[in-house]
C-alpha cells in the first residue's frame, strides 16, 4: 500500500532571484581607456639620447675609469636609463615607473647641476675649479652643456608636465640620500688608496682630505647632505601642490571621469 497523498501541499519557498543592479550615476562615455602618449615618449627618448651622448663623449675624451667615478656621469647614466624606460611605457600605454625611482633620478641630476654651477664653475665659490670645469673647450662644451644644464632642465620639465602629482612621499627623501652617502665613502676610500700626488686623487675639492683636512671634509659632507635632504623635501612638497597636467594615467585599468554638465 502507498501513503495517501495529502490534500494540502505546502508552498515551496521561492527561488531567490538576482538583485536588480542599481543604475550607475557615471555614464558609459565617462570610461577612458589607457592611451599611448607618443609625444611624451619622443621627448623622454630625446632626453635619454642626449644624456647618453654626453656621457659617451666624456668617456671618449678622457680616462673612462676616472669619468665613470664622477657623480655627474653616474647620475646621467641613471637618467638615460630611466628616461628610456619611461619613453617605452609612454609609447605602449604601460604603467608609469614608481614615483620613488623618478624622484630619486630627478634629485640626483638637479644636485649635479647645482653643485657644478654653484660650487665648481662659480668664481665666487671657495671650491672653484678653473680650467675645463668652468670654461670647457672643444667637444667638452657640448657634453658639459648637456650633462650640467640641458638634461637636468629637461628632466624637471618632464616631471612637471608629464607625470602625475602626489606620487612622492616624505619618507622616501631619506632613502634617496643612501646613494650620495655611499658615493661619499667611495670618494674617500678611493682617495686613500691612490698615492699622494696622483691627479684627481679626490674627485671634488670639497672632499679633498689632503687640502681641507678630514674634519673639514666631514663638515662639508654634512652641509651638502643637509642641503640634499632639504632639496628632496622641497621636491616632495612641490609634488603635492603642483597642478596635474596629465590627462591619461598608466595602464592600471580604466579611469572614471566625472560626467559633464
Amino acid at each position: 500500500m502507498t501513503a495517501p497523498i495529502p490534500r494540502d501541499i505546502p508552498d515551496l519557498p521561492a527561488i531567490p532571484s538576482r538583485p536588480a543592479r542599481k543604475p550607475s550615476p557615471v555614464p558609459a562615455t565617462a570610461v577612458v581607456p589607457p592611451a599611448r602618449r607618443p609625444a611624451v615618449a619622443a621627448f623622454r627618448l630625446l632626453i635619454a639620447v642626449a644624456a647618453a651622448a654626453g656621457v659617451t663623449l666624456e668617456l671618449l675624451l678622457g680616462d673612462p675609469a676616472r669619468a665613470l667615478s664622477h657623480f655627474a656621469i653616474q647620475s646621467s647614466l641613471l637618467l638615460a636609463l630611466v628616461m628610456a624606460l619611461s619613453a617605452r611605457r609612454a609609447w605602449t600605454a604601460g604603467r608609469p615607473l614608481p614615483g620613488a625611482v623618478l624622484g630619486a633620478t630627478l634629485l640626483y641630476v638637479v644636485v649635479t647641476a647645482l653643485v657644478h654651477h654653484v660650487l665648481l664653475a662659480n668664481e665666487a665659490s671657495p671650491f672653484f675649479l678653473p680650467g675645463e670645469a668652468a670654461t670647457p673647450t672643444g667637444r667638452q662644451i657640448f657634453s658639459h652643456a648637456v650633462l650640467y644644464t640641458a638634461a637636468p632642465i629637461a628632466a624637471v620639465l618632464d616631471w612637471l608636465l608629464f607625470t602625475s602629482p602626489g606620487s612622492l612621499r616624505l619618507r622616501q627623501a631619506g632613502t634617496w640620500l643612501l646613494y650620495p652617502l655611499a658615493y661619499l665613502f667611495f670618494c674617500l676610500i678611493r682617495g686613500e688608496l691612490l698615492l699622494p700626488g696622483t691627479p684627481d686623487r679626490y674627485l671634488y675639492p670639497f672632499l679633498d682630505v689632503g687640502q681641507e683636512g678630514f674634519k673639514r671634509v666631514l663638515g662639508n659632507a654634512l652641509l651638502l647632505g643637509l642641503s640634499f635632504y632639504a632639496l628632496a623635501t622641497l621636491l616632495v612638497a612641490l609634488d603635492h601642490v603642483r597642478p596635474n597636467a596629465v590627462r591619461h594615467r598608466g595602464k592600471t585599468g580604466f579611469r572614471l571621469r566625472p560626467p559633464v554638465g
